[in-house]
């Protein structure tokens, strides 16, 4: 007689978010010798205007950009993401 399997209690159902599918998930990145959180944000969750430090603009409320803040801070977690900073995605990319 073969061995009952155990039955799986079924999981409760997660929406897809497509909206962080379709604008990509925070992630860690290393330039100029230190480690930045990086965290898009989607048009829809831009909700303020911000100065990017990059160039100097302005990233508009409703334009999708990434949020970044450095992962190695010496101050600890809490002040680095004090001291985080929106900017437009291609200055970022251009650091």
């Amino acid at each position: 007689m073969a061995a009952r399997r155990p039955k799986r209690r079924a999981q409760p159902h997660v929406p897809l978010d497509v909206d962080r599918l379709m604008h990509g998930a925070a992630r860690t990145e290393h330039r100029a010798g230190a480690e930045w959180h990086v965290q898009p944000i989607s048009p829809r969750n831009a909700a303020k205007e911000y100065a990017c430090p990059g160039c100097g603009g302005t990233v508009p409320a409703g334009v999708a950009h990434v949020v970044v803040w450095r992962a190695d801070s010496i101050f600890g977690d809490e002040r680095a993401l004090e001291d985080r900073r929106h900017w437009h995605t291609g200055c970022w990319r251009a650091r």
